[in-house]
């Protein structure tokens, strides 16, 4: 069971505001996420999750608060830094490239390692996902949306993430292959993967996190272990206490 608290968390947000010009996305927001943890940041759309993991992996500017990862302060690293440093993202919509095949798209996160680590690399997620074996050489594109989800998340663990960030895995998938995807992300967790999620389906969410936060027109409005916040009168609650 993991330990919570500033000095185990691998991830953590502090006070965090990141606006768009004048008008603030996300307002005071602060989570953490400890090592060999699942946490779920879910809510409704627009309620600012995707601008929240861009600000982690580097991809948004914050305008106040600090991110750290692994206890050290990272806001503001380039998101090439934050890659190198054991950080991975999943984002929305997957963006593989799609005349690439298979094989080429998982080529291209082991740019860095050396051949032999990178053929070790490419092996251990083959094992993971043994449907991208058999599509090795077919270009990406002709993939269906749940093995095009398995190809995105492979991509992301080649190079042995200390912190997984996903967003909105599910997103546009059939109800059976969503079961998939999470299917996959319950065998990362039990493989000691350290995951940060973010998803629309919340209910599907909580019930897969060790904990959630509920984020609500950029705040934090309800957090706790996901097996508290799957009851679901308490999320329809956080969401309408906010809306009304």
């Amino acid at each position: 069971t993991p330990t919570w608290g500033a000095e185990a968390a691998v991830l953590e947000l502090e006070n965090v505001t990141i606006s768009y010009g004048r008008t603030p996305a996300v307002t005071d927001l602060s989570l953490s996420v400890a090592p060999g943890e699942a946490v779920s940041l879910v809510g409704p759309n627009g309620a600012g999750k995707t601008t929240t993991l861009s600000a982690i992996i580097g991809m948004r500017r914050i305008t106040a608060g600090t991110v750290r990862f692994e206890g050290e302060a990272i806001t503001g690293t380039p998101p090439e830094v934050l890659v190198r440093r054991g950080m991975a993202l999943v984002p929305e919509g997957r963006q593989i490239f799609a005349t690439l095949t298979v094989r080429e798209n998982l080529r291209l996160a082991t740019a860095d390692l050396s051949r032999a680590a990178a053929g070790d690399a490419l092996d251990r997620e083959l094992e993971r996902f043994p449907v991208l074996r058999d599509r090795l050489e077919h270009p990406a594109g002709g993939l269906s949306g749940g093995q095009q989800q398995q190809l995105a998340i492979a991509r992301a663990l080649l190079c042995r993430p200390r912190l997984l960030l996903l967003d909105e895995p599910s997103l546009g998938l059939a109800p059976k292959i969503v079961d998939d995807v999470f299917a996959t992300l319950q065998s990362l967790r039990e493989d000691g993967v350290t995951i940060l999620l973010v998803e629309q389906n919340a209910m599907r969410a909580v019930r897969f996190a060790d904990r959630a936060y509920v984020l609500v027109a950029g705040r934090i409005v309800l957090q706790g272990t996901g097996a508290e916040l799957a009851d679901t009168e308490r999320l329809t609650d956080s969401y309408l206490g906010v809306a009304r």
